[in-house]
């Protein structure tokens, strides 16, 4: 199940006066309304000479109660001082979707996407690395995205879905099925542009869908993750390849057994790095390293015994060093790896924030990342390894209505187990306060020291600690800790869980008789699933859940991820799944529960959540339903947002 849920993907802060010590707690309203005017900051691009930086400032446009669009402005930065660029395709004035800053490999250009010109439709631009002479590439119509330069910059690359009917992706809102079914694949297609002349080849096969590749050192060839029909569903299934530059001729040289990511060539031709591990979803990535010959030969893993999880690598330069994004105990981390040594080397020890997006320069030594934690919100940080500067400050004003945040470790069954503990604003000495536990998506992902979604600011606006546990299941400890919940589901995580909010309320002032459980997509299974299992949660919040495991893999779009986690489809073994169906345990529910779901979820079908409310409303269960029409499984109107925030306050605040 994606973990892009809604609690992790809008990460957005406050932007209010604090209260002072025995105020009444802001409206809800004033919390969500200011909530928008946090920057996301992302999509970081760093010149080959570290002197550059490019990245992504996204707000929302909440003048519009139904606009789900992102508004982006893409900025140049040097590093060294100097005057911000905003690079556009427009006149850098109006809102448009612009994104995806690529250098050439000699730091002279930077390609970019924007609809700036064609409205709805990205197109590839071209701009000189000050950001002048912006120029269009491409004339395109579809779905785009992955652009590149070629290693003699010369070409562009990028995938792409000619005459897509939306973005690519299962986070979207799914066709109504209707009338007869439609079997219709659109494939994702690596396609290379000429920019001098605008000429352009799809050069992978028309029947595969391409998820993500990278160029050999010499550009006649290129490495890639692809598998054959529903890009949605057969990531999970995808191989290793390389496919000729000029022929498109494709060869598979390696079959996972798992899930891999991120293929990198490296810099003298003779191997292919890529992640491999248990992963839940496109784009949440975490494992082991491995690299492999070209031919398929020579695999090996260069991070045994790694007790992290790589979320991101790359090649230093034309050295044989890797530099490694990784999630280590609920941070995010970095780290270089001699890969002719397997030697490891950590370049930061920051263990309470996130160090989003990093680039390194090819010389190894200048760095660009996103740095935020609980107490900072996001700001683009750039120099050199170890001594690092913020370069913006777009988020200086964003206030916190929290207190503080608090690493929780505990042990069970064997395992060492992590956490956050958000502690509202003025905790007052001899008062006890109520706790939410939010289960992240997934459940390959991890709840990291970022600055509190909207709901979770919400939540801590009015009075309540926020708990964010990391059960086996998560990233950051390791495949083996990954890998626990295989053919386990909601068993040794939820004993995780339980056994966290024990150790919560030994070091916090936490009501023990007034906890409650949220989460979306995996965290909503769990929710449904924990209520089944235990009246200690005396309040649930079900966003985007699963019901049913039997029920469910008929329903959704996305089955293929289920077979690692179960061990064979629901026809061959459907006692696995009946073993982890909160539906099984229905009758066991006293917990008044909220359930909330997007009309056309692909991935968490709005019919798992009927199933719950009805089995509630039938047992007397207190419940409420509502579904949210047109939505997805990442929910993107604000006024949708709003609700949920709104009806997710108010129903801790009724029963806890």
């Amino acid at each position: 199940m994606r973990t892009i849920a809604l609690a992790a993907a809008f990460a957005l802060c406050v932007c209010l006066s604090a209260p002072l010590p025995g105020a009444a707690s802001p409206s809800i309203n004033a919390v969500l309304d200011a909530s928008y005017s946090l920057h996301n900051l992302g999509g970081l691009a760093l010149s080959p000479d570290g002197a550059r930086v490019a990245f992504i400032d996204t707000v929302r446009n909440i003048g519009s109660a139904t606009d789900p669009t992102p508004h982006s402005a893409l900025e140049i930065l040097p590093i060294g001082g100097g005057t911000p660029v905003r690079l556009t395709a427009g006149d850098g004035t109006a809102f448009a979707d612009e994104g995806s800053p690529v250098w050439s490999p000699d730091g002279t250009h930077v390609a970019f996407l924007s609809d700036a010109r064609s409205k709805g439709q990205l197109q590839v631009y071209v701009a000189a690395a000050d950001g002048s002479g912006v120029q269009s590439v491409s004339k395109l119509t579809g779905d785009i995205q992955g652009l590149s330069w070629s290693p003699n910059g010369k070409l562009l690359s990028f995938l792409y879905i000619h005459n897509a009917p939306g973005r690519a992706g299962p986070l979207a809102p799914g066709a109504r099925q209707v009338g007869v079914i439609s079997s219709t694949i659109y494939e994702q297609r690596l396609t290379i542009l000429d920019p001098s002349n605008g000429s352009m080849r799809m050069i992978s096969p028309s029947d595969v869908y391409v998820y993500e590749y990278s160029w050999a050192p010499d550009g006649h060839a290129l490495a890639l993750t692809y598998a054959h029909g529903d890009g949605d569903n057969n990531w999970w299934i995808a191989h290793l390849g390389t496919i000729d530059a000029h022929s498109g001729a494709l060869t598979s040289i390696y079959a996972p057994k798992l899930q891999i990511a991120q293929p990198r060539w490296s810099p003298d031709g003779s191997s292919i790095a890529f992640i491999e591990g248990l992963m839940s979803d496109e784009g949440s990535t975490g494992g082991d390293i491995y690299t492999i010959s070209p031919k398929g030969t020579a695999k090996r893993d260069i991070t045994p015994n790694f007790n992290g999880s790589a979320a991101g690598i790359a090649w230093v330069g034309h050295t044989h060093t890797l530099f490694v994004t990784y999630h280590r105990s609920g941070s995010m981390r970095l780290a270089k790896i001699d890969v002719g040594a397997d030697r490891f080397t950590p370049v930061s020890s920051n263990t309470d924030s996130i160090l989003g997006g990093a680039k390194l320069a090819d010389d190894g030594t200048h760095v660009a990342y996103v740095m935020q934690s609980v107490m900072h919100a996001p700001e683009v940080y750039a120099g050199t390894l170890g001594h690092v500067q913020p370069l913006t400050s777009v988020n200086q004003d964003a206030a916190r209505f929290w207190s503080g945040a608090k690493s929780i470790e505990w042990t069970n069954d064997g395992f060492h187990v992590q956490g956050w503990l958000i502690a509202p604003k003025n905790v007052q000495a001899g008062k006890r306060y109520p706790m939410v536990v939010v289960v992240h998506g997934g459940p390959a992902a991890e709840n990291l020291p970022s600055f509190p979604t909207r709901q979770e600011a919400a939540l801590l606006s009015q009075g309540y600690f926020v708990f964010l546990p990391n059960p086996r299941g998560s990233f950051g400890q390791g495949e083996r800790f990954t890998q626990a919940n295989v053919k386990d589901f909601g068993y040794g995580d939820l004993r995780d869980i339980t056994s966290g909010v024990t150790a919560a309320t030994k070091v916090a002032p936490i009501d023990s008789k007034r906890v409650g459980i949220y989460g979306w997509s995996y965290g909503g299974y769990m929710t449904m699933w924990a209520i089944t299992q235990t009246h200690r949660f005396k309040a649930a919040v079900a966003g985007a859940g699963v019901s049913d495991w039997l029920s469910y893999y008929g329903e959704n779009g996305i089955d293929q991820w289920m077979i690692p986690y179960f061990g064979a489809s629901v026809y061959d073994d459907p006692a696995v799944y009946a073993r982890s169906a909160p539906i099984t345990f229905i009758k066991n529910v006293r917990t008044p529960t909220l359930v909330v779901v997007g009309e056309r979820d692909l991935e968490c079908p709005a019919p798992q959540s009927f199933e719950y409310w009805h089995a509630l409303r039938t047992l007397g269960v207190t419940s409420t339903l509502v579904v949210y029409p047109n939505e997805g499984h990442a929910v993107g109107k604000p006024a949708d947002q709003k609700d949920i925030a709104r009806r997710l306050v108010g129903w801790f605040n009724t029963y806890l």
